[in-house]
This record gives C-alpha cells, structure tokens and sequence, in this order.
C-alpha cells in the first residue's frame, strides 16, 4: 500500500513558484513544459518510487500532463517503471546527477558572493559548519572595519556561544542535532554543556520564530553576529551556515538584524542553490 502524499519537497516547492511567477510575470522565454517536466522529477527528492496519483497530488498537475510527462521522461530515460507500476528516476537521471555531485563545491562557489557581500555591507561574513563539537571556518571574508578576532579558513569557535554555531544548530535535522550535542558532551564539562543546551533550545526557538540567530558580545564582547542556515540543494540537508559580523558599537542588535538578516538569508540562498 503506497502512502498518501499531501506537501511538496522543498525543491518542488521552490519550483512550483518559479512556474507560477514566469506565468505571472507573462516571461515568453520559459519553456513552462520543460518546466513541468523538471518539476515532476524534482518530486522524487525525497521518495525512491512514486505512483501516478502521488505525482499529480504532489505536482498540482492534470493528470493527462503528467502521463505525457512520463511517458517522454521515460523515453528519454529520466524516468523508469517499476514492477508494481510505480515510477522512479531512470539511468538518465542517475548519470546527470552523478556527474553534477561530483562537480560541486559550495565552498569555492561561496568564495566570490562572500567577498562581494563582505564589501557591499561592510561585513564579516563566514561560512562553517560543525566537526567534533566545534563550528569550523570553511570560507571567510573579512569587513574593513576591525574586528577584536581575526577568524581564518580552519579556524574553530564555539558552538553554543556564537550565532554561527546555533544557526546551524537550530538548522540542522533533529538527528544531527543529537550528533551536535553528544559531541558537545565529550567535549565540555557538565557545567559548560548545561549552559550550552540552554543556549542552543533558546537559540533553535529563535531561529524557528525569527528564521535567524544572535550572539551579541557572548563569543567576543565587542562583536555583533547574526547566522542563518545554509541549505544545500545537492544533498537535501543544511550543511553549512552563514554569519555576518560587525563592531558591536556600531550597532544597536535589532536594527543590524532588520538590516542584514533578509541580505543575508538571501545569499544563504544563492549559496545552496548554486545560484
């Protein structure tokens, strides 16, 4: 018995609103069958097989769109049928994908939008992600303004006491915040690692609420951060996250965050989308 399926993949999602926009938008240079086609592959994010009927409820699609649909994918082999009739991505699709993953990068495709950020808004921005119970620097761009702490490429700060740190936290899956914390258990005392559960709840309510995290003078008196969570869309996971730095006297904590946070989830965006 197949389940019932009633919300799109996050990659569905993202695509279904581009299709609606350039319809809107009346773009006569989207090819919006090319962009159906794309659309039902991506319903396969995170499912292996997929009836009919699941692909018309994910997809919002006619169904006799999405049986010519199929019938070219599988034809092209993007798609293949299974034999309970189900449908799941084909060796097409199998070998496009590999050739992709084996391309990627975010990290050196982040290098150029951090540096251009970094300039444009006269910010610190860095790029980590958590090994061992540490936040480590994969990609740093430093503002002209300076900064008590000068952070590189390899560089390791505290999860619990920093934006970075609890906005990947907060991101992160509930399994790998598990990870998070046991590594965080082998690494602190009890006294430190009570603080940082507290830390990293209020922090993950936050995040939920506000859809970013804060550590004002916490990791360093005279820094002002905010992060958010970098979604990678080549493994369907929050990898990374993204912070943005500044002289804490420069700035009221509220009014940096109204001004950065949306430029900032915007590039967290570019990042992981490979945009």
């Amino acid at each position: 018995m197949t389940k019932p399926l009633s919300t799109a993949t996050p990659l569905l999602d993202r695509m279904t609103t581009i299709l609606e926009q350039s319809k809107d938008d009346n773009d006569r240079q989207f090819v919006t069958a090319l962009g159906r086609g794309l659309s039902l592959l991506a319903a396969f994010e995170h499912d292996d097989r997929l009836t009919h009927q699941q692909l018309c409820q994910m997809t919002a699609l006619p169904k006799a769109t999405i049986t010519r649909l199929i019938h070219t994918l599988i034809t092209l082999g993007f798609l293949r049928m299974t034999e309970h009739g189900q449908y799941q991505l084909g060796s097409s699709a199998v070998r496009l994908s590999a050739t992709a993953w084996s391309r990627h990068d975010i990290v050196t495709a982040a290098e150029p939008l951090l540096r251009q950020f970094a300039s444009e808004n006269e910010v610190s921005v860095n790029l980590a992600t958590e090994v061992e119970g540490e936040m480590r620097y994969h990609a740093c761009c430093r503002s002209p303004a300076r900064l008590s702490v000068n952070l590189q490429v390899g560089s390791a700060v505290p999860v619990a006491r920093t934006a970075i740190g609890r906005a990947f936290y907060a991101a992160s899956s509930p399994a790998r915040q598990a990870v998070i914390m046991s590594n965080l258990q082998e690494q602190l005392s009890t006294e430190d690692y009570n603080h940082a559960q507290t830390a990293l709840a209020s922090a993950a309510a936050h995040y939920a609420e506000h859809g970013y995290t804060i550590s004002d003078g916490e990791f360093s008196t005279d820094i002002l951060a905010v992060a958010v969570g970098v979604f990678d869309v080549a493994t369907g996971q929050y990898a990374y996250s993204l912070n943005a730095s500044v002289p804490s006297a420069n700035w009221e904590s509220e009014e940096y965050a109204a001004m950065i946070v949306p430029k900032l989830q915007a590039l967290a965006e570019r990042i992981g989308s490979g945009v």
